[in-house]
């Protein structure tokens, strides 16, 4: 299975792509929303988002309701991984279309705990 780390933070991907990784997926990173969408727009297969909502050029929230706007898209499962911890942004990124909403700082065990929400561990 393919992951796009979506995430302006290189540390950040590098944190999520390493878990990811020991977990058997291969990555895809973008540092913002629109450049992921270029990447899905060439046809990249990818079955997990992880999405930052924070981001220059295009944010996590937009990107998901792009994602969400492509019939293509789905069934690609969307977990967003952020700072933003006010009950109003997670309503606001479930509604939007995310399957799940992480909030940063987080544990290794959280995120396969996530994973397994989605059921993809």
């Amino acid at each position: 299975m393919r992951a796009l780390i979506v995430d302006d933070s290189k540390a950040m991907r590098l944190i999520l792509g390493r878990t990811l990784r020991e977990l058997g997926f291969d990555i895809t990173e973008s540092g913002d929303g629109r450049q992921a969408l270029e990447l899905l727009n060439r046809g990249e297969e990818i079955s997990l988002m992880l999405v930052d909502w924070n981001m220059p050029v295009m944010n996590g929230y937009d990107f998901v309701r792009a994602v969400r706007a492509n019939a293509l898209l789905a069934d690609v499962r969307i977990m967003m991984v952020t700072t933003e911890t006010s009950l109003a942004n997670v309503e606001k990124a479930l509604a939007a279309g995310a399957n799940e909403y992480l909030m940063k700082p987080f544990t290794r065990e959280l995120l396969v705990e996530k994973l397994a929400l989605l059921g993809l561990n």
